[in-house]
C-alpha cells in the first residue's frame, strides 16, 4: 500500500542539484500531443481498470504537464472505481522538472483537475505539491526499485552542451551516458533503476542511441537486465506541439526476462485514430500483425541481445533477421574458420601506393586490390602497388632495403606528420595497419564499402585488399557458394538492418555489418543447392542467389527482398 506522502523514492538531492537554471539556455523542451501521452500510458499498463493508487509512476520531466495531466486523469478515474479518497494518494505520483515556472504550471494544470473531481483548492494545491518537485531528476540520490511506472518525454540536449561540473556529474551517476551522448540516456538509465520488478518504463525520445555508438552501454544493460516489450518508430508523426527533426520513437522497456516484443514502423498520417486502434491490437489482440495505411506491426518472439546496434527497417524485415538469428549461425564463426576483416589503411595513400614497378625492391611491393577494381564482379587490377614496409615478423629494417629506405626519406615530411608515426617515431615509415603476408596468398571475397547492395568478388589469392575493401576468408566454405549467399537479399537485409544508410541509398559494407550476416550450417546446405548458389555467384545472378538462399533458409523467397531493390 502507497503511504501517504511518500517519497521514498529520494533520498537528499545532490548539491548540484541547487544550481539555477539559465533562463538563457535551451533545455530540449518538446512537449508531447496528448494522444501520443494515451498512446505510451496505454502501453505501459498506466490504466484506470487498474488500482492506481496502490502503485508508484515517475515522470522524470514533467514540463508543463503533457503527461502529468492524463496521468493524474487515470487516477483520479481509478480511484473513483476502487473506493479511494483522493486525499489519500499522495504517494502515487514523483513528478520533476528542472524548471521552477514549469513546475509551477504543471501544479496548478494538476491542482485543477484535482479540484474539478471534488477536492477543495486547498487539498488540491497540497497534493500537486507534494506530487511536483523542481529538481534535476538525474541528481536526485534515487532510491532504485521503487517505482512501478517511469514515463515522460526527456529532454533533447547533446552531452556537450551541459556545463562541466554538471556533465562530470551526470557521467558518474549515468556511466551509460558515454562519448558524445544525448542526456535522454541518462534518463532512461536512471529511469530504469528505479523499476520494481515488472515495473515499466515508457519513453518517447530520439532512437538515435539504439542505432549509435553511444548508446552501446545503455544497449547492453537492457539486454542483460532488462526486456523490450515495444519500440515504435514515429519520424514523420507530427506527435509534438512543436515541429522538431529528433527521429522519435516510443520505447517500452520492463524490468523482467525478455519475452515477446512489438515493433511498429508509423507513418505521416498517424495520429489519434490509429494510436488507439495500435493500442487494442497490442492489448487486446493474438494476431501477430497489423497493417494499415498508417502503421505497420509485428510480434516478435523476443529482442536482440548485447550491445551491438538494435536493428532497423519495416516490422517485417525486423521480424525475419529476430528469426534468422535464432536459428542461424554468424558468419564469423570460428567452427568453420571464417574470419571478417579490413584492407589495409596507409594513412598516406600518396605515398604507399604506386603504379610503378621498379620504384622499390620488388619483395617490398604488393599487388594492391582497390574498390575500382570490382565493378566487374571480377577481380580487374588497375597496376596499383602497396609500398609494403612489413614482413612477417614485423616492420622491416630500412638498411635492407636501400631503395625503398631512399623513397620513404624522400616523403618522410609527409610520413613524419601523421598520428601513427608521432606516437611512434621511431617506426615513422610505417602504415597504420600491419600487413598480413599470408592474406595476400589465401583465396578470399572482397565487398567493397559503399554499395546498393551486396557485391561479393572472389579473388584467388592475388592481390592484397586496399582498406576500401572488406574481405572473407574461410577454412571450410566453398567460396563460390558462400559468395552466393553473400550476393543473395537475404546478406542485404542483415547489412540493411545494421548499417548506417548513406545518402543515395548506399549500404555501408563494414565489417561490423557483415559479421551480422547470418548463414546455415555448412553441413546442411544440399550439394544441389550449393552448385547453384556457386553458378549464381558467377553469373552475377543476384535473383537466382536470392531464390536458392530462401529455400536453403527454410524461407518464401517474397518474404526476403532486399531493402535496397524493393
Amino acid at each position: 500500500m502507497v503511504v501517504p506522502g511518500q517519497l521514498s523514492l529520494l533520498e537528499e538531492p545532490m548539491a548540484l542539484a541547487e544550481i539555477t537554471p539559465d533562463p538563457t539556455v535551451d533545455y530540449g523542451e518538446v512537449f508531447t500531443r496528448r494522444w501520443v501521452v494515451e498512446l505510451i500510458l496505454d502501453l505501459v499498463g498506466y490504466t484506470a481498470d487498474r488500482d492506481l493508487a496502490e502503485q508508484v509512476l515517475v515522470e522524470p520531466s514533467c514540463g508543463t504537464g503533457a503527461f502529468l495531466v492524463p496521468i493524474v486523469d487515470r487516477l483520479i478515474e481509478s480511484s473513483g472505481r476502487h473506493g479511494h479518497d483522493l486525499r489519500s494518494v499522495g504517494g502515487a505520483i514523483l513528478a520533476f522538472d528542472l524548471l521552477a515556472e514549469n513546475a509551477e504550471r504543471a501544479r496548478k494544470a494538476v491542482g485543477l483537475r484535482l479540484h474539478a473531481a471534488g477536492l477543495d483548492s486547498e487539498a488540491a494545491e497540497e497534493l500537486a505539491r507534494r506530487w511536483v518537485s523542481t529538481g534535476d531528476f538525474l541528481l536526485h540520490g534515487h532510491l532504485p526499485g521503487g517505482a512501478d511506472y517511469v514515463v515522460g518525454n526527456p529532454p533533447y540536449i547533446r552531452l556537450e552542451s551541459v556545463p562541466r561540473p554538471i556533465m562530470d556529474a551526470y557521467r558518474r551517476l549515468c556511466p551509460t551516458m558515454r562519448g558524445r551522448s544525448d542526456i535522454y540516456v541518462g534518463f532512461i538509465e536512471r529511469g530504469l533503476d528505479l523499476l520494481k520488478q515488472n515495473g515499466t518504463l515508457g519513453f518517447i525520445c530520439a532512437d538515435r542511441w539504439m542505432r549509435n555508438q553511444y548508446g552501446a552501454d545503455l544497449r547492453e544493460l537492457i539486454s542483460e537486465s532488462y526486456a523490450v516489450d515495444a519500440a515504435i518508430t514515429m519520424h514523420d508523426v507530427d506527435a509534438f506541439e512543436n515541429d522538431v527533426s529528433a527521429y522519435p520513437a516510443i520505447i517500452v522497456i520492463r524490468r523482467g526476462p525478455q519475452q515477446g516484443a512489438v515493433v511498429a514502423d508509423t507513418k505521416r498520417a498517424f495520429g489519434h485514430h490509429d494510436a488507439a486502434k495500435l493500442s487494442s491490437w497490442v492489448r487486446r489482440s493474438r494476431r501477430s500483425a497489423m497493417a494499415s495505411p498508417t502503421v505497420d506491426a509485428t510480434r516478435l518472439d523476443g529482442w536482440f541481445d548485447g550491445r551491438d546496434l538494435w536493428p532497423t527497417g519495416s516490422p517485417a524485415q525486423l521480424a525475419l533477421v529476430a528469426d534468422l538469428e535464432a536459428r542461424f549461425p554468424p558468419l564469423e564463426d570460428p567452427r568453420t574458420g571464417t574470419r571478417v576483416g579490413i584492407g589495409v589503411a596507409t594513412g598516406c595513400d600518396e605515398v604507399y601506393i604506386t603504379t610503378e614497378a621498379g620504384l622499390v625492391e620488388k619483395e617490398r611491393l604488393l599487388p594492391l586490390l582497390q574498390a575500382g577494381d570490382t565493378t566487374t564482379g571480377a577481380p580487374d587490377w588497375s597496376g596499383a602497388y602497396l609500398v609494403n614496409p612489413w614482413d612477417e615478423h614485423g616492420l622491416v629494417d630500412l638498411k635492407h632495403y636501400p631503395r625503398m629506405a631512399r623513397y620513404l626519406e624522400a616523403n618522410a615530411g609527409r610520413l613524419r606528420g601523421r598520428h601513427v608515426a608521432r606516437r611512434r617515431p621511431t617506426q615513422w615509415y610505417r602504415t597504420i595497419d600491419r600487413v598480413d603476408p599470408h592474406l595476400l596468398r589465401r583465396p578470399k571475397l572482397v565487398l567493397p564499402d559503399l554499395k546498393a547492395a551486396a557485391h561479393p568478388v572472389l579473388d584467388d589469392g592475388s592481390y592484397y585488399p586496399h582498406h576500401n575493401l572488406y574481405f572473407v576468408v574461410s577454412k571450410a566454405w566453398d567460396l563460390e557458394v558462400l559468395g552466393g549467399l553473400l550476393l543473395s537479399d537475404i546478406a542485404n537485409l542483415f547489412v540493411g538492418a545494421y548499417c548506417v544508410k548513406m545518402r543515395g541509398g548506399c549500404y555501408r559494407f563494414q565489417a561490423q555489418y557483415v559479421r551480422r550476416i547470418r548463414v546455415p550450417d555448412i553441413d546442411s546446405v544440399p550439394h544441389s543447392a550449393a552448385q547453384r548458389l556457386a553458378r549464381a555467384f558467377r553469373e552475377r545472378d543476384r535473383d537466382a542467389a536470392s531464390a536458392v538462399a530462401a529455400t536453403v533458409y527454410g524461407l518464401d523467397i517474397a518474404a526476403v527482398v532486399s531493402p535496397a531493390r524493393a
